[in-house]
C-alpha cells in the first residue's frame, strides 16, 4: 500500500481493541486494498460526471463508501468488525453568513437555541467559525465586512468552555462568483492569496482563544489545486456534495495527499429530518465507521427545532468528540512508517 492508503486503513481500524495485532500479513486482503485504493486527482469532465451521477443517485455514500468499508472491516476482523457507529457532527456556521443582513433570524440568539439543544442532549460537535461577517455575502461586488460583535465573541467563548470543537470557515463567507452553482470564497485564489486569507483567519480566531485544526470551506467549494495547501495547514479538510465537482467522489474519511479529507454526503448532509433515519440505519447495521454528519442550524431554525431535538436524542449515544477523531488522525500519520497499525 502507498502511504495515503496505509493512513486510510489506520483510520478504518482506529479504536479497535485488537488494533495492535493488525500486522501487514493480516491486512493483505483484497477487500481492504480495494476500499483504501488511492484515486489520483481526476480531470474536470470526470469530476463533473461524478457530481451528476451523485445527483441522480447512481453513486453515493452507502454504495460507494459504506459498503466497501464494511466489507474491508469484515474481511480483516471477522465477527469483531461490527459495533457502534462513530458519528462526527459538524455544524455550519457561526456567526451565520447572513447575520449582518438578517440579525433577527440568523443572529446569536438563534444559534444559542441550537447550542442549547445540542449541549443539553450531550452531543459533541464541531462548529465552522467565521472570523468576519460580510454584508450581502452573495454579492461578489460588495466589499463591506465587520468584526464579530460582543454577543458573537461571548457565544464563541461559551462554546469553547462547553467543549465544542472549532473549524476555520474561510474569512467572511463572501462568494467570489455570482453564479449560484459556482459560489465560492476561495475559487481562483492563487497559493499566495489563499495563504494570506488563511493566515488572517487563523490569527483572528487565535485572538479569540480558538484552536482550529480543521478546515471547512465556505459553500463547500475550493479549487482542486488548492487542496494540497489546505492539507498542509490543517489536520482535517472537510467538504460536502459540492466538492465532488473539484475532487471527484471520495470515500470518507480518506487520507489524501498527506492530509485527511472528510467529505460528508447525503443523507448525512442535510436536514435533521433526513439525517435521523440514516443514523438509525447505521445503528441497525452496526457499522463501526467514522461517519461525518453536517447540520445547518439556520435550516433547523426555519424548521422549528422539533426534528433537531429528535435527532439530538439519537446522536447523544453515538456522536464522538472531535478530539477523539483528531487523535486517530494523528496516530494514522504515525502508522505510515510502521509495518503494523
Amino acid at each position: 500500500m502507498r502511504a495515503d492508503e496505509r493512513r486510510t486503513a489506520a483510520l478504518l481500524f482506529s479504536g479497535e481493541p485488537s488494533r495492535g495485532s493488525l500486522r501487514a500479513s493480516k491486512l493483505d486482503r483484497h477487500e481492504l486494498k480495494r476500499a483504501v485504493r488511492e484515486r489520483r486527482f481526476l480531470k474536470p469532465p470526470t469530476r463533473l460526471l461524478e457530481r451528476l451521477a451523485m445527483k441522480r443517485g447512481l453513486i453515493g455514500f452507502e454504495q460507494n463508501c459504506l459498503r466497501p468499508y464494511l466489507r474491508a472491516r469484515h474481511a480483516v476482523l471477522g465477527s469483531e468488525a461490527e459495533g457502534a457507529p462513530r458519528l462526527l457532527v459538524r455544524v455550519d456556521e457561526f456567526p451565520h453568513y447572513r447575520a449582518w443582513d438578517e440579525p433577527e433570524r440568523f443572529g446569536t440568539d438563534g444559534f444559542r437555541r441550537f447550542h442549547e439543544i445540542m449541549h443539553s442532549a450531550g452531543v459533541p460537535y464541531l462548529i465552522a467559525t467565521l472570523p468576519r461577517v460580510a454584508r450581502n455575502p452573495l454579492d461578489p461586488s460588495e466589499t463591506v465586512e465587520r468584526e464579530l460583535d460582543a454577543s458573537e465573541k461571548e457565544m464563541i467563548d461559551e462554546l469553547r468552555q462547553d467543549g465544542v470543537a472549532f473549524a476555520v470557515h474561510g474569512w467572511c463567507h463572501r462568494t467570489r462568483r455570482a453564479e449560484p452553482r459556482l459560489r465560492s470564497e476561495l475559487a481562483d485564489l492563487d497559493e499566495e492569496e489563499l495563504a494570506r486569507l488563511l493566515d488572517r483567519a487563523d490569527s483572528v480566531l487565535a485572538g479569540l482563544g480558538v484552536e482550529a485544526p480543521v478546515f471547512v470551506p465556505p459553500f463547500n467549494r475550493f479549487d482542486a489545486r488548492q487542496y494540497p495547501l489546505l492539507a498542509r495547514r490543517y489536520e482535517v479538510v472537510c467538504a460536502g456534495p459540492e466538492t465532488v465537482s473539484e475532487l471527484g467522489f471520495r470515500r470518507t474519511p480518506i487520507a489524501l495527499s498527506g492530509g485527511v479529507f472528510l467529505p460528508s454526503y447525503p443523507p448525512f448532509y442535510g436536514r435533521a429530518s433526513e439525517v435521523l433515519p440514516a443514523v438509525r440505519r447505521l445503528i441497525e447495521l452496526r457499522a463501526a465507521l467514522w461517519v461525518p454528519i453536517v447540520l445547518h442550524w439556520g435550516w433547523e431554525l426555519e424548521a422549528g427545532w422539533t426534528e433537531l431535538e429528535r435527532l439530538a436524542g439519537e446522536l447523544a449515544r453515538y456522536a464522538v468528540d472531535w478530539e477523539v477523531f483528531l487523535g486517530a488522525v494523528r496516530k494514522s500519520a504515525e502508522s505510515v512508517d510502521k509495518a503494523a497499525l
